[in-house]
């Protein structure tokens, strides 16, 4: 595990970063060595993490859509090699136990979604999907079908021009599974993920009724999202067990096994002081310009109607590239409920009545997304009693 690394440490991670930065065109000026050579080499002050160095790093965060705090973190480190690769690098192949990720991923998926081969999420993961347009190519270009994308593969798509730009089959695909779903929440499958578990409960927290920590409230509004999506005849399931906490591949697999129409991530936030403060959502979308659009729809959703019934502050909506969006293969949302470090954020978030009213803002932003064009409502009126009577009358 990498500890955190800020301006002023030296590490030979820092080494590894400005070369990567420098590689990627990011750190004009830089005289070392930014070549991809093994093992790698660093001298003077290259491992020395300076202002320079940071400012880069934070606008690579920005444009790959993590967290642009300048700080060098394990999640960091691994978005930047993913950036390294070029298609044509390294031999691609299909890995359920260990799969590929990296922009070389990106761009071949781009590339046989221009050709009509791959429908699904420009999202850089090698995963079943990918592997599937790889043998379907192949096949129709006479190459031998063994899901290999290596330099007889890369030179076949090379040769070829004609291509359809422009659009995502991806988001079509998205949005037409909703038009055809139809506007009942019954029979669509819900998955909740409420963060932490098991030996990990966060925060803790001053509450009416006592100490409170952080998983204990997000499990609190989790069940209260089930309660009210189940009545509605949604089928719904929770991501762990209250004594688990699975990682966040495992989540993100669970999801996908399990078929669902769209996941529910819960999280809460927290900073360095009492200042920040508000709530948030996260939809799944990258510097490549790929997104989710659905998600995007129901991270707004969910965001007006939160801040419609509650005093949380609107902190907006983000496009961000986290596993939990990125790994799950139908639209997810995370919605960070408020910051634990706030005193006015805890006042809300340790009210029973007001967690309450985010998990009602969140049930009816899942219906309104079914809704489509007979969604007139204004946004905070449409009340859960309401959502039912809808449901019985369709």
């Amino acid at each position: 595990m990498v500890e955190c690394v800020r301006v002023g440490d030296r590490s030979p991670r820092v080494a590894e970063v400005r070369a990567t930065l420098a590689r990627l065109g990011m750190l004009p000026g830089y005289a070392g060595d930014a070549t991809q050579s093994a093992p790698q080499q660093w001298s003077g002050d290259d491992d020395l993490f300076d202002p320079a160095l940071e400012q880069a790093l934070r606008a690579f965060q920005q444009s790959r859509g993590i967290i642009a705090d300048g700080v060098i973190r394990e999640h960091t480190l691994h978005v930047l090699r993913e950036a390294s690769y070029t298609l044509g690098a390294r031999v691609l192949s299909y890995d359920p136990l260990s799969p590929l990720t990296g922009d070389d991923v990106g761009q071949l998926q781009r590339t046989l979604q221009e050709l009509g081969f791959y429908t699904s999420r420009v999202d850089g993961h090698f995963g079943p999907n990918t592997d599937l347009a790889v043998r379907d190519y192949q096949e129709n270009y006479a190459l031998r079908v063994d899901g290999i994308c290596g330099p007889v593969t890369l030179r076949a798509l090379s040769y070829l021009g004609c291509r359809v730009t422009g659009g995502s089959a991806a988001s079509f695909h998205e949005r037409e599974q909703v038009r055809q779903a139809g506007p009942q929440l019954s029979g669509k499958r819900v998955v909740i993920d409420p963060g932490l578990g098991g030996s990990r409960t966060g925060l803790s927290v001053a509450g009416p009724y006592g100490p409170i920590s952080e998983e204990e409230i997000l499990w609190d509004i989790a069940s209260r999202v089930e309660g009210r999506m189940v009545a509605a005849g949604v089928e719904t399931i929770l991501s762990r067990p209250r004594t688990g906490d699975p990682s966040t591949v495992e989540r993100a697999d669970m999801a996908n096994a399990f078929g669902a129409d769209a996941v529910i991530s819960l999280r809460a936030d927290r900073y360095r002081n009492a200042k920040a403060h508000g709530v948030a959502t996260f939809y799944y979308g990258s510097h490549q310009g790929a997104s989710s659009l659905v998600g995007e729809q129901l991270s707004g959703l969910i965001q007006r109607e939160i801040v419609a019934r509650t005093n949380l502050v609107d902190c907006r909506t983000h496009a961000r590239t986290w596993d939990v969006l990125r790994l799950t293969q139908m639209p997810t949302v995370e919605v960070a409920v408020g910051y634990l470090t706030s005193p006015v954020d805890v006042a809300i978030l340790t009210s029973p009545e007001e967690r309450d009213a985010i998990a009602e803002a969140i049930v009816v932003a899942v219906k309104r997304l079914y809704m489509l064009e007979d969604d007139d409502l204004p946004t905070g009126t449409f009340s859960f009693i309401e959502l039912l009577e809808n449901e019985a009358e369709e």
